[in-house]
């Protein structure tokens, strides 16, 4: 009897085994359950494996119910400051949010669905989509079979971060994205603090006002300030700031090398910009020592030797920006050098 029963529970896992096979998931139990995937993840984007892209795209007939968008990630790029590849996740994560945001209560909520895969553990899925490169962003529309053709973002379409991608999947899928919701950089938590710190220091700040004991009273913070600017200016922060250049990068042919000077006219690293902006600084305080403190001097000899010293650094720094010059640009220049020195 024992026997009977264990080979009619076998048989009857058997039956419902071979009825799975034989009736996969529908569309909409695919199309549910990424919306279920979608509820629990962060910004609405899905992390996906190498299963994942079986499961809801290769094994999927055409025309499939949905389309997914996919930003390809690789982890250990994260601190290559030329791919950017952590911006432009979080730009990616945008434009998710912002589409769900605006389309939660539609039916194209569900047409369009925002997933990321990561190359740690899904090596093979970047080979289907023949990802040489990132950063690297394909569209899977509802009729695409072969995957290394499917819609993928040129150069271009990145320059613009979220605002570019949303045109993108609003250009290839005609859903609407709407304008991208970012995040407020305070939170009302944060201005409530902001607001009541100013409101309790505002009859003490009007109090050091009046007595003129504020720090915009004490002139070393205009002199510390003034360098700051003049600083600022000569070394080129704001190109470095605007073009998002990287101090240093590392040595093509040794990577445990680090170059913080580049031979190109067209390029500037930060490094560059802050030895410069370092030497004209020297320069620009030996000035003003000069005709703010050496010309009080009343001993001769101590004040020739001030300026002697002074004119040596000067000149030792002015020559060390136009040899810079002259290696990254190539065209060799005297402005400071006597004509008959260089017979």
């Amino acid at each position: 009897m024992v026997i009977q029963t264990n080979l009619s529970y076998r048989f009857f896992i058997l039956i419902v085994f071979l009825f799975t096979l034989a009736n996969p998931k529908s569309d909409s139990d695919l199309k549910n359950e990424l919306v279920s995937l979608r509820s629990t993840a962060e910004s609405g984007v899905i992390s996906f494996n190498n299963d994942d892209v079986s499961k809801f795209i290769t094994s999927v007939s055409t025309p499939r119910p949905y389309s997914l968008i996919i930003f390809f990630d690789a982890v250990h790029l994260h601190g290559n400051s030329q791919l950017r590849l952590p911006e432009f996740r979080r730009e990616f994560r945008l434009v998710s949010a912002t589409f769900i945001t605006n389309n939660n209560n539609e039916s194209n909520g569900t047409k369009l669905f925002f997933c990321e895969i990561e190359s740690t553990h899904s090596e093979a899925s970047f080979r289907r989509f023949a990802v040489e490169s990132l950063p690297h962003i394909s569209l899977v529309s509802p009729t695409t079979e072969n995957l290394t053709e499917s819609d993928q973002m040129d150069g271009g379409d990145f320059t613009g971060l979220a605002e570019s991608m949303a045109e993108f999947v609003e250009r290839q899928t005609k859903l609407t994205v709407c304008s991208i919701q970012r995040p407020p950089l305070i939170s009302k938590t944060q201005i409530g603090i902001i607001v009541a710190i100013i409101i309790i220091s505002t009859p003490i700040l009007i109090k050091k006002i009046l007595k003129g004991e504020t720090l915009l009273h004490d002139h070393r913070i205009w002199l510390v300030g003034a360098v700051f600017v003049y600083f600022f200016s000569v070394s080129g922060t704001m190109h470095n700031i605007i073009r998002e250049m990287p101090m240093y990068i590392k040595d093509y042919e040794d990577s445990s090398k680090f170059v913080f000077f580049i031979e190109e006219s067209e390029m500037q690293l930060g490094a560059e910009g802050f030895f410069v902006g370092f030497l004209y600084t020297v320069v620009g305080l030996l000035l003003a020592f000069v005709t703010n403190v050496v010309v009080r001097v009343k001993k001769l000899d101590e004040q020739r030797m001030a300026m002697l010293l002074a004119l040596s650094i000067s000149f030792w720094a002015v020559r060390k920006v136009v040899y810079l010059d002259n290696w990254k640009t190539g065209y060799e220049i005297y402005p400071y050098w006597p004509s008959s020195w260089r017979g």
